[in-house]
């Protein structure tokens, strides 16, 4: 074994397409790295680390070779270096060994002279260096002469691949108008190739369209506007094709395209315009409040809530808010409509302005007064063929029910409001008076009684009135009466009901016996107010008398006590109703009152029978008997 203090080493031989260069490695060196030495046709120096005085001692790990250069893509197998043992003699007694990444596929080694080929085509893209281990190895004992060396072997780069544009693709916004340099974009291609190695992948960028417009900036891909004022109007979008080239652009190397889409968003630098300085529409009398009367439209080249635009009617020269306008908000149209109703006979054309303002304005594009625009309106009333018009919407009379035949209640007037002014004939509609109670002269309008009316049976006659044109189309209207029939004092008052009184024996007097009241069918505005009193006689009734309630009520009363059934069974009362109309009517009527025997509390349980009975001379008894008798015939008749 060589003492620790004798320099062994390696000799590295690297060949290029054109030069062959040998490097020695010794191993008394860690981790150092020799330079080329280049020369010709397989120059040696194996002495070159002679008089290193500061080496001390042998390592035997850890050895890093000069890198070996193999250019990529290169097909054809060739010898790219050399390893030589400095123990190697030429006697073929060492043996050469290779490992690591690649070894006996991408490279191998002669065994006998160290030399290194390529054995196929290499790919940098696709792995850029190759790690390896070289060892040295005695063939008599088998022993390493020298210690495992690593090294690596670098694949050289071409300029065989084109760049490429990420992110595609390229969309871009700018508003228009804006100024020189704006910064629209910003391209970005990359290049597989090594950036380390010559100008392969230093790229550089130009426009190939989209000039005077834009411009690119070579180094960052960053596109800017290089035209002032650019008007979304005119143009709203450019194709910019921006191209990248490696190898700095010179000829020989890739180069690819891609293409940046830019639009012009608007800003509001256009304002309305009308088309026209004058609008005439034509709308007819008749026509309904509301009616869409026309539409005008202010054009604005710009879009969106710039284009947006509020319209507005000025005070016609002739007569004010007939009419309004309100914006389409689909459209951005005006739309006139018509606010009242018109009338030909009386104005037969409206004359107006119309303005249309942006709601949004922008001052840095156009002054304010520049947001705005006037029309004029011009409206014409069409005369259309109208029927009768009634002078009043609807009438309403009073006539009292005592009211003579032939009595004039009122007059409905209608005219032709056209301008031929037709003469007009009346007519009541039958349906609505089924009692032919009125009826109207034709060519007057008025209405008189046809008939006797009664309060009491119909106190209101709603009465249709027709009007009709006597020339051209017949048009008719028609108008609602109503007639109140007043009433009249022509009822006399009568009794509330059929009364049957009855008094108990041992009444005392002063009591009341019954409460009556009244009723008339007549209607007095100012209310009924009846009096009750009895017929006049010479002699005083001794035993009834009549107290009138001032409440349109009065009560029988007693004038004496001790009534018994035996004396007498009934009494004969007549009572006088009076009204207090004018004339004031009145009425008799008889009241019969019978005497009871009455329960304690006042009852007469037989309801006045016994009492009739007794009145017909029976008694209680064969009364009850007779209508038993009365009772079972029936039933014997109806089975």
């Amino acid at each position: 074994m060589r003492n620790t203090e004798e320099m062994h080493g390696w000799t590295v031989k690297m060949s290029t397409p054109s030069v062959l260069a040998v490097v020695t490695v010794f191993s008394m060196i860690p981790g150092g790295v020799l330079s080329d030495m280049r020369g010709s046709q397989g120059l040696e120096t194996q002495q070159l680390a002679q008089g290193s005085s500061h080496l001390h001692r042998r390592l035997r790990r850890g050895w890093i070779w000069k890198q070996l250069f193999v250019p990529e893509e290169d097909p054809t197998p060739r010898v790219i270096g050399q390893l030589k043992s400095d123990s190697d003699r030429g006697e073929y007694s060492i043996k050469y060994v290779l490992s690591g990444e690649g070894a006996g596929d991408a490279f191998e080694i002669d065994e006998y002279s160290g030399e290194i080929r390529t054995l196929k085509k290499l790919d940098r893209e696709e792995k850029a260096f190759y790690v390896l281990q070289a060892q040295a190895i005695n063939r008599r004992s088998n022993e390493p002469e020298e210690p495992q060396s690593e090294f690596i072997i670098k694949v050289q780069d071409i300029n065989d691949n084109v760049p490429q544009f990420q992110n595609e693709p390229y969309v871009s916004s700018i508003p228009e108008m804006c100024p020189t340099g704006t910064t629209v974009a910003q391209v970005t291609a990359t290049d597989a190739d090594d950036p380390m190695f010559g100008n392969n992948a230093k790229l550089i960028y130009s426009i190939l369209q989209g000039e005077p417009y834009f411009s690119v900036e070579p180094k960052t891909g960053i596109i800017v506007t290089s035209w002032p004022n650019m008007d979304r109007e005119a143009r709203e979008q450019y194709l910019v094709v921006v191209q990248v080239k490696d190898m700095l652009g010179l000829s020989g190397g890739y180069s690819s395209s891609t293409t940046v889409t830019v639009s012009l968003t608007d800003v509001n630098d256009n304002g309305p315009t009308f088309q026209h300085h004058l609008y005439t529409f034509v709308v007819p009398e008749n026509a309904p409040m509301g009616t869409t009367v026309g539409r005008i439209m202010a054009e604005d080249g710009d879009v969106g809530i710039n284009a947006k635009m509020t319209y507005s009617l000025e005070d016609d020269l002739e007569e004010s808010s007939t009419f309004f306008i309100q914006t389409d908000p689909v459209t951005q149209e005006g739309v006139i409509l018509l606010a009242k109703p018109l009338d030909y006979e009386s104005k037969r054309r409206f004359v107006m302005a119309a303005e249309a303002v942006n709601d949004h304005v922008d001052t840095r594009f156009l002054a304010l007064e520049e947001f705005s625009d006037r029309t004029t309106l011009k409206i014409v009333v069409e005369d259309v063929d109208e029927p009768p018009v009634f002078l009043s919407p609807l009438y309403e009379w009073k006539v009292p029910e005592n009211a003579a035949v032939g009595t004039v209640v009122g007059s409905v007037s209608a005219r032709d409001t056209d301008t031929v002014n037709s003469p007009i004939r009346y007519a009541i509609d039958k349906r609505s008076d089924a009692t032919k109670a009125f009826k109207i002269d034709p060519n007057n309008g008025t209405i008189t009684v046809a008939k006797a009316l009664d309060r009491e049976t119909s106190d209101w006659h709603n009465v249709t009135v027709e009007a009709k044109e006597t020339t051209q189309n017949h048009l008719s209207s028609s108008v609602v009466v109503f007639i109140k029939v007043l009433d009249i004092n022509d009822n006399v008052p009568r009794l509330a009901r059929d009364y049957q009184p009855y008094i108990c024996e041992g009444t005392q007097a002063g009591e009341l016996i019954q409460l009556l009241s009244a009723v008339d069918p007549d209607d007095p505005v100012e209310g009924h107010h009846f009096y009750f009193s009895m017929v006049p006689e010479k002699h005083i009734n001794p035993n009834f008398t009549i107290r009138d309630n001032q409440d349109n009520t009065a009560g029988i009363v007693a004038r004496r006590s001790t009534f018994t059934r035996k004396d007498r069974t009934h009494y004969l009362l007549p009572v006088v109703v009076a009204d207090s109309g004018s004339p004031a009517l009145s009425s008799t009527s008889t009241l019969t009152i019978s005497v009871c025997s009455c329960q304690p509390a006042g009852h007469c349980p037989s309801g006045g029978v016994e009492a009739l009975a007794l009145s017909m001379g029976l008694s209680m008894q064969t009364l009850l008997g007779i209508l038993v008798c009365l009772v079972t015939l029936t039933a014997d008749l109806l089975s």
